[in-house]
């Protein structure tokens, strides 16, 4: 039996470093893509130490030629790419009013069109293989919007609806595209929100606590798997009942 190769942008940290390290467990080899060159051997050392096989990619998902060089080089060593997660990420948060029109096109470049360059990128070897999962990390935030992320929202939220086309487009290609919406995870990104904005988003969550990066990791293994082969389309909301 074979490994299959999940490729995981944005896999230096956070909630990208847990899904490398799930889906290691998972037999899955593993691409560690980021611009973080140091933080990337460091997860695939930790991938190396449970006995999976990671390589580490110096990703930059803004420039074109950088996701054409990463993607060419993982097919070269692992000659096919069966899994690609969607999940480098940034914020620049800021009121619409006096927003930098830098803040709002960077995010939108590097959380949507840096996804749609690395969708392309797989797109002709899953579609021959007739076998693909693409999995894309949203956010609640693309659901239900929020104050002073226009940026974000709009980023995710385009996020999902290119999750919906794409899933119609290539289906019949045994190809599912799935999102998973986060809700209040602890990260880098949210550690840094002062105390009473975090106590505020928490009085929002039915289930009373912070989510945890695997508790994400954990939904984007299964829409990975065999066992998620007839849901595409779907978003799967890993919230705690943030929004429903």
């Amino acid at each position: 039996m074979f490994n299959r190769v999940a490729f995981v942008t944005g896999a230096s940290r956070g909630i990208g470093r847990a899904i490398a390290l799930t889906l290691c467990r998972a037999n899955f080899d593993i691409v560690v893509a980021s611009p973080e060159i140091e933080r990337n051997e460091q997860v695939a050392e930790e991938i190396r130490a449970c006995s999976g096989e990671a390589m580490t990619l110096n990703l930059d998902v803004t420039s074109p030629e950088s996701v054409k060089e990463a993607f060419a080089k993982t097919l070269k060593d692992k000659t096919r790419i069966d899994v690609l997660v969607n999940n480098a990420g940034i914020t620049r948060d800021g009121l619409a009013m006096r927003m930098k029109p830098a803040d709002w096109d960077l995010v939108l470049n590097i959380n949507l069109n840096g996804a749609f360059r690395c969708i392309q990128q797989v797109l002709p070897t899953m579609m021959r293989s007739r076998w693909g999962r693409i999995v894309n990390i949203a956010s609640v935030v693309g659901q239900a919007g929020a104050a002073g992320q226009a940026n974000y929202a709009a980023s995710k939220g385009g996020m999902i609806a290119m999750t919906k086309a794409l899933a119609q487009e290539i289906g019949s290609r045994g190809v599912t595209v799935n999102a998973v919406a986060p809700g209040y995870i602890e990260t880098d990104m949210t550690r840094v929100l002062p105390e009473e904005v975090k106590a505020k988003i928490l009085a929002q969550v039915p289930l009373g606590r912070i989510g945890q990066p695997e508790d994400v990791a954990s939904a984007v293994k299964f829409l990975a798997s065999e066992e998620s082969a007839y849901i595409t389309g779907h978003v799967l909301a890993v919230n705690g009942g943030m929004y429903m």
